[in-house]
């Protein structure tokens, strides 16, 4: 029984800060590269940098793409 608490804590853990990075935009890089590996099997999938920085760009408007300005 202990085990079966122990899993549990531990899966509410992982959901509790996934739900924490969704909040604050950081995207899930291991879900993308499952969707790529699905859905894309022949394109590569980004590096995490890549991939970081394309969804804070898409986020904030990076890139001169417009979007969230600070000043």
């Amino acid at each position: 029984m202990a085990g079966s608490w122990s899993q549990r804590l531990m899966l509410v853990g992982r959901c509790v800060c996934e739900s924490a990075r969704l909040m604050v935009g950081v995207p899930n890089y291991d879900a993308y590269v499952a969707h790529m590996t699905k859905t894309h099997p022949g394109q590569p999938p980004m590096s995490y940098e890549a991939f970081f920085r394309e969804r804070q760009d898409a986020r904030y408007g990076g890139g001169g793409k417009g979007g969230f300005r600070c000043c």
